[in-house]
């Protein structure tokens, strides 16, 4: 299994996490998007306290950076409960578990980001703690070895994923819960980068709130980024406000186009189109032509490319589309015209 990769725009340093955390929405009403998600959620939540018991255990899947650890920590606070956090990777032993399950209390919520990257006896120890709320310990080793059973208070575990296929169906089917989060539109991030910057104290213009959101791939902790790397510029070249022109040259400077291709996704393009005659063609060998990693490709750079229209998946293999010729500049092949092979 692959690590997962992000793209330049998503890495951060701990400095930026920091930051990032203090632009999360704070509260209920402050999240914007994922309108589905959130009546869903909304309704789980009220049915639970009404019958004053802990929510179901939640399933969040999609790409990165959708907001599904912000989403974790709002309804953890809807609850009024205590939250803990880890990661799939970062639970090695079934003991590790063990230690963070009993010290849960009643109702508390364990997020557990890239839960597909559990370890499998880890997992197998998660069923019974799940279904059961208790955790079978096995004492001693050999023939004298036996079983005990520890009870556990009911708590919540909260899972996100950005691959929810690589999740064995046992531990997808103990959530109650399962939502897809989706790319938010343009009106949506352009409220959340407007709420980002308010937050920052720094001013700007509706034209680069709308630019930034156009590039930022649908996606808040990109737009959010995107905003900040915009501060900075303008706060080095201009007075501190962000006005469009700035944000114009800022965002050339960060090789982020006018739909918010980086120089990653305009790599990956141009192999198609101009080592493979447009496609289609298998992703190994596109992973081969450009140095990366196959699941880098299909975690980070396709699903926006397939979103936007740029990209088509077969059987067959990857083709580029119409829309990416024109985008990129590049001439159509002879034989290709109104979209179909003659």
């Amino acid at each position: 299994m692959t690590k997962d990769k992000k793209s330049n725009l998503e890495k951060e340093t701990p400095e930026e996490e920091v930051l990032f955390t203090s632009l999360r929405a704070s509260a209920w009403p402050e999240f914007y998007g994922q309108k589905n998600v959130k009546q869903a959620l909304n309704i789980a939540i009220s049915a639970a306290k009404k019958r004053k018991e802990p929510i179901e255990h939640i399933l969040l899947y999609g790409p990165p950076g959708l907001g599904k650890t912000t989403l974790s920590h709002l309804i953890a606070k809807e609850m009024n409960v205590n939250i803990r956090v880890t990661s799939g990777p970062a639970i090695e032993r079934a003991g590790d578990l063990a230690s963070i399950l009993t010290n849960l209390e009643k109702g508390d919520i364990l997020f557990i980001d890239e839960v597909h990257r559990l370890n499998k006896i880890v997992e197998e120890t998660l069923y019974p703690a799940m279904e059961d709320y208790a955790l079978d310990i096995i004492i001693g080793k050999g023939p004298s070895a036996r079983t005990l059973r520890l009870d556990l208070p009911q708590f919540t575990i909260i899972g996100a994923t950005t691959r929810i296929g690589l999740m064995s169906a046992p531990l997808r089917d103990r959530f109650g819960v399962i939502h897809r989060l989706a790319f938010y539109e343009p009106d949506e991030l352009s409220e959340i980068i407007r709420k980002g910057a308010i937050k920052l104290k720094t001013k700007v213009d509706k034209d680069s709130i709308a630019e930034i959101a156009t590039r930022a791939r649908g996606t808040p902790r990109i737009a959010l980024k995107l905003l900040k790397r915009v501060r900075d510029y303008a706060q080095v070249h201009g007075t501190g406000e962000i006005v469009k022109g700035l944000t114009d040259k800022a965002l050339e400077m960060l090789n982020v186009d006018s739909v918010g291709l980086d120089n990653n996704d305009v790599r990956y393009l141009k192999s198609i189109i101009e080592k493979h005659g447009g496609g289609p063609v298998g992703v190994e060998t596109i992973a081969s032509t450009i140095s990366e990693d196959i699941g880098t490709i299909e975690e980070v750079i396709e699903p926006y490319l397939l979103q936007v229209g740029f990209l088509k998946k077969t059987a067959r293999g990857r083709t580029a589309t119409l829309a990416a010729y024109k985008h990129l500049g590049i001439e159509l092949p002879k034989g290709l015209k109104q979209g179909k092979l003659l």
